[in-house]
């Protein structure tokens, strides 16, 4: 296909002209096997001094590029791309290039010298060359590695800070800006930050806490109340990090709004409200919290609807999931078994949990993934393996053959030998911190070698920023230190598989009571009837 795509390209050159726009998606391979390029707006003279009018992501050249010059840098680009499609952090560090050839030939059986060209063409020996930052360390699975690689990850967060800004605390995902008090969250905002720098052993920063409790008190206009989208993960992170008072009055606040119409998701809906209300009532005592927790598992109950359900109310595919799916009603379900013994928790936990199921296909080769229709997907926030996490606890309280199946098709999708991305939530972290959760704390790394495999493998998305170790975030086209989708995220989950502590995410620590306890009441799971909750 290379040798086809060259012939394809040096004809257009010999026509006086430059393509302009090269990459994998404007190239199409006919049924005879025949590859044809498609898509000429970028064309231009081959003579025409001018910088490229437009690229794809991971195709994108030089700007002091011109002629035929910029043609040969995307076929460079595309020579890589097709063993390794990481081209997209070229822009960030031209180094890159030379370590993903690296691995790529010892990945697969090419020519000796099969990338040599295409490495000097993208590092540039002259004119048209990249940034390069120097590649940074490689990433290894012992605990030697980790307490390197944690005190580089935490030195980048902290250097990316800018606490003289209102609007965030530390870079993320665009996400941060496209709702008010997106920068104070646990997804992509200051909570999720301080809370993965906390548990994994990397220091409490009072500055940063300060930064966060001033915001919480006083958060924007219309700010969210979700669990990773809004107060309530702000309200848990300060609990967290000891800041109880604050937390207390942020819930307070929470329980002023107009909750009980949000959606029955983890991620800013009811299961990620009622966890934490249930999280508070056990902390503090206080009835309010209990009786809101339990209020808000009558609503959820309430609007689950049936194991087999087929669609969502709009007639679109319902999502599924830990974040969107019904996963996420599942584990606040489970974990109110957990506390009151209730069998209908359990009961609800299970249809919950055959929900999301339903929405899975199984690949070729054993994996279950979420079906999106167009794609499927093993990720932790979005796709199988967060599914997972919440049948492995289930299976502690209920035997299900068929729950255990899948948990074990989905630990096949997540020992995968290649994620596009390397972030928390739909990356090869999440995957990580998926295979570590049933090993002890500093030992996932020894006793299962895929996850030894995942952190090396880590290495491949692996950038500097001054110096230190950083991560992209999603697609690949910034820095972001964000807990969903950037290095607060794959320090997480690192820290899942080699701190000499407990990591784990908010409500997914495996529970200590495998056993429903015995002498407590609960409402009925169903309306507000049934009794006193304990």
């Amino acid at each position: 296909m290379l040798d086809q795509a060259e012939r394809a390209v040096a004809a257009v050159h010999a026509r006086g002209l430059i393509v302009g726009d090269l990459h994998a998606d404007n190239m199409l391979v006919r049924p005879d096997g025949r590859l044809v390029l498609i898509d000429f707006e970028g064309v231009a003279d081959v003579t025409d001094r001018a910088s490229q009018r437009l690229a794809a992501p991971g195709f994108a050249v030089p700007r002091d590029l011109t002629g035929a010059d910029i043609d040969r840098d995307a076929m460079a680009c595309l020579r890589l791309f097709l063993f390794l499609p990481l081209t997209n952090l070229f822009p960030l560090d031209a180094g890159k290039a030379r370590q993903l050839a690296e691995e790529a030939a010892r990945i697969f059986p090419v020519p000796p010298g099969f990338f040599d060209d295409a490495v000097r063409v993208i590092t540039g020996d002259g004119a048209g060359v990249r940034a390069a930052s120097g590649a940074p360390r490689r990433l290894e699975p012992d605990h030697e590695s980790w307490v390197r690689v944690r005190a580089s990850m935490t030195a980048a967060i902290l250097a990316a800070a800018t606490p003289d800004r209102d609007d965030r605390l530390f870079p993320g995902d665009v996400e941060q800006f496209t709702v008010p008090g997106g920068g104070l969250g646990l997804a992509h905002g200051a909570a999720g930050v301080l809370y993965a720098l906390d548990t994994v052993g990397a220091g409490r920063h009072p500055d940063h806490e300060e930064w966060l409790v001033r915001h919480a008190l006083h958060p924007e206009p219309g700010a969210r109340l979700g669990l990773y989208d809004g107060l309530h993960g702000v309200a848990y992170a300060l609990g967290h990090l000891g800041h109880r008072e604050e937390a207390t009055k942020v819930l307070d606040m929470c329980l002023g709004e107009q909750w009980q119409q949000l959606g029955l998701d983890l991620h800013g809906g009811l299961a990620g409200i009622g966890l934490n209300l249930q999280h508070f009532a056990a902390a503090t005592g206080d009835p309010a919290f209990r009786d809101a927790a339990f209020s808000v598992a009558g609503l959820v109950a309430d609007r689950l609807g049936p194991a087999d359900e087929a669609g969502s109310d709009d007639g679109e595919t319902p999502k599924a999931g830990l974040l969107h799916g019904s996963t996420g009603p599942a584990l606040m379900f489970l974990r109110l078994y957990e506390h009151t013994g209730d069998p209908e928790f359990l009961d609800l936990a299970g249809t919950a949990l055959r929900q999301d199921l339903r929405r899975c296909v199984t690949r070729e080769g054993g994996s279950l993934e979420v079906d999106e229709g167009w794609r499927t997907l093993p990720y932790l926030g979005t796709g199988s393996a967060g599914i997972g996490l919440v049948l492995d606890d289930y299976l502690a309280h209920r035997q299900d053959d068929a729950f255990r199946a899948a948990s074990a098709a989905i630990r096949t999708a997540a020992r995968g030998r290649f994620y596009i991305q390397s972030g928390l939530f739909q990356g090869m972290a999440g995957m990580i911190l998926c295979l570590s959760r049933p090993h002890p704390p500093g030992t996932a790394a020894q006793r299962d070698p895929v996850v030894a495999a995942h952190i090396r493998h880590l290495s491949r998305h692996a950038l500097a920023y001054r110096g230190h170790l950083a991560f992209p975030g999603e697609q690949l086209m910034r820095l972001s230190t964000d807990l969903s989708t950037g290095s607060a995220g794959v320090l997480l989950a690192l820290g899942s598989a080699l701190h000499t502590s407990p990591v784990r995410l908010p409500f997914l620590a495996p529970s200590e009571r495998r056993n429903a306890p015995h002498g407590h009441v609960s409402p009925s799971p169903r309306g507000q009837g049934g009794g006193e909750p304990s």
